[in-house]
């Protein structure tokens, strides 16, 4: 079965890209989140979306801070509490109640449970970078951006 080669996204459309970089940009450098936290939120909503660039390359940043037994658990971190501390499981819980939206409408629990984790700037900064990474991942996964790993 051949594949149709899709578009590269970012040179289609450099200026939009230059904008969508720019909340990452944003994000990496603008607020008082942790790095580590932020590799963490774009992994698992990369995971929930299927985005296999994404999550190819949140992974191998993510591995740069974190073991990689603990990494291969992001997808059931709320099996595994103990390995995460409360205001990462908090940034996680929040991180899938966003991305499913549609399902969850944001609800006055999940937004009360991440409201007590995070101060109001942080709890938005958050909120920005979930909102960055779903972005990201609409655009990596239709137009099927490469990873890096290797067969």
């Amino acid at each position: 079965m051949n594949e149709i080669k899709r578009l590269v996204w970012h040179e289609v459309a450099p200026k939009g890209a230059q904008a969508l970089f720019g909340v990452h940009h944003y994000v990496a450098t603008g607020t008082n989140l942790p790095e580590e936290m932020i590799h963490l939120v774009f992994l698992r909503v990369s995971q929930i979306n299927g985005c296999a660039h994404c999550i190819d390359l949140h992974t191998r940043d993510l591995l740069k801070t974190m073991p990689v037994d603990k990494v291969a658990l992001v997808p059931v971190w709320a099996e595994v509490p103990h390995l995460f501390p409360p205001q990462y499981r908090a940034a996680l819980a929040w991180a899938e109640e966003v991305t499913r939206v549609s399902e969850t409408h944001a609800s006055d629990e999940a937004y009360a449970a991440a409201a007590a984790a995070f101060e109001p700037k942080d709890l938005v900064d958050l909120t920005i970078a979930i909102a960055a990474m779903n972005a990201f991942n609409r655009l990596g996964a239709p137009f099927r951006m490469p990873v890096k790993a290797q067969p």
